[in-house]
C-alpha cells in the first residue's frame, strides 16, 4: 500500500450511544465534524454520501441509539481561530437568562440575532453561548427561533434532557404561545389555521415557505388580544414545528405579520413606516413544560421597548 494510500482519510461508521439519542442528524453532524460547513453536510446527505443504516435520510432525522451512522471523509478547513463574539451580543444574552438550572438553559433572545452560525453568519447565539460559558461541556439548542423573531428558547445543558425535551416536543406536551401582530381585522372566530407547508430554496439560498397539497400537515391556533385600527394584536399556538409557520399561516388566512420582510404584504408595510417599526413583530412570549426532578415550568418574556412602543402609539 502507498503512503498516500495510508494517509488517504477513510469513511467512519459511529454507533448512535443514549447520550446522542433524539437529536437531530444534523446536530448531531455538525458535532462531530466541526468546521465542515453545513452546506456541506447537507449536500452530502443529498447525494447520500452520509446514511444511517445503509440508507439515505433527511438531516431533520431523530437519532435512535443504535443507529448506524456511515460518515464520510468530507474536508475539513485548516484549524482557525473562533470567531470574535461582539461584547454586545454576549451582554445581551447574558441579562437574558429567564431560567437556569443543570439540565437546561432558557434565554429571551433579542431579535437580530440567529440562533446558530451558518449561511454566511459567522455566529448566533448558541456560538455567543459557548464562548461565553468555557465550562459548560454541553450546550445544545433544543428548538430554533427564526433570526428575526425574538423571546423565549431552550438550551439543553445535558443530553438526557435533550432527549426528555424533544420527546415531548413530538407527544405536542410542550405549550409554546407567541404575540404577532398582523395587518387588518382578524376575525375572532378564527382560531384555527391548517394547511399543509412546503419549503423551498431559492437559487439564492433563501429560505421560503410556502402552502402547498403535497406540503406536510400544519396546524397554528390563534387568539384576538387586542383590536387596533388596521392591526390586531393575536396571540398563536404552533400546534406542530414547521419553518416559518406562524407567519406564513396568518399570510394564508389574509392577516400577515407586520414587519415581515418574506411574507408581508404592502398595506403592513405602510402601516410599519407609520408607526416606526423596523422588525418583525413576533415573539415568543410563554412557554410551558415539565422537567424531571424539577415538575412544572411555567416561563413568560415580556415584549421588547421596540414591540410596547409600536402598540402605545397604536392605542393613540
Amino acid at each position: 500500500m502507498s503512503d498516500s494510500e495510508q494517509n488517504r482519510p477513510a469513511v467512519r461508521h459511529l454507533t448512535v450511544d443514549e447520550d446522542s439519542c433524539g437529536q437531530r442528524l444534523d446536530n448531531f453532524l455538525n458535532r462531530e465534524l466541526r468546521g465542515v460547513p453545513r452546506t456541506r453536510l447537507y449536500k452530502a446527505l443529498r447525494k447520500g454520501e452520509i446514511r444511517v443504516n445503509k440508507g439515505r435520510v433527511k438531516p431533520d432525522y431523530r437519532l435512535v441509539t443504535g443507529d448506524l451512522v456511515r460518515i464520510p471523509p468530507l474536508r475539513v478547513p485548516a484549524p482557525s481561530e473562533p470567531p470574535t463574539i461582539p461584547r454586545y451580543w454576549s451582554q445581551q444574552l447574558a441579562e437574558r437568562v429567564i431560567y437556569e438550572d443543570d439540565g437546561l438553559l432558557v434565554i429571551d433572545k433579542p431579535s437580530g440575532l440567529a440562533v446558530h452560525g451558518g449561511s454566511g453568519l459567522n455566529f448566533g447565539m448558541i456560538e455567543c453561548l459557548r464562548q461565553a460559558r468555557p465550562d459548560d461541556r454541553y450546550l445544545e439548542l433544543v428548538h430554533r427561533l427564526d433570526r428575526d423573531t425574538s423571546g423565549l428558547i431552550m438550551v439543553a445543558r445535558r443530553p438526557a434532557i435533550l432527549r426528555e425535551i424533544h420527546r415531548q416536543l413530538r407527544e405536542d406536551k410542550v405549550d409554546k404561545r407567541y404575540l404577532a401582530l398582523v395587518a387588518g381585522k382578524w376575525p375572532r372566530a378564527l382560531k384555527r389555521v391548517e394547511a399543509p407547508l412546503q419549503k423551498n430554496v431559492l437559487q439564492s439560498g433563501e429560505r421560503m415557505v410556502r402552502v402547498a397539497r403535497e406540503g406536510k400537515p400544519s396546524i397554528t391556533e390563534f387568539t384576538v388580544v387586542e383590536r387596533f385600527n388596521g392591526a390586531t394584536l393575536v396571540e398563536a399556538k404552533p400546534v406542530t414545528g414547521r419553518t416559518h409557520q406562524i407567519r406564513v399561516h396568518a399570510q394564508h388566512a389574509g392577516f400577515p405579520l407586520l414587519g415581515d420582510d418574506k411574507y408581508g404584504s404592502d398595506r403592513g408595510e405602510a402601516l410599519c413606516q407609520q408607526l416606526g417599526l423596523k422588525r418583525l413583530f413576533l415573539h415568543a412570549f410563554k412557554l410551558r413544560l415539565r422537567l424531571p426532578d424539577v415538575g412544572r415550568l411555567d416561563l413568560q418574556a415580556g415584549l421588547d421597548d421596540e414591540l410596547e412602543s409600536v402598540l402605545d402609539k397604536l392605542r393613540k
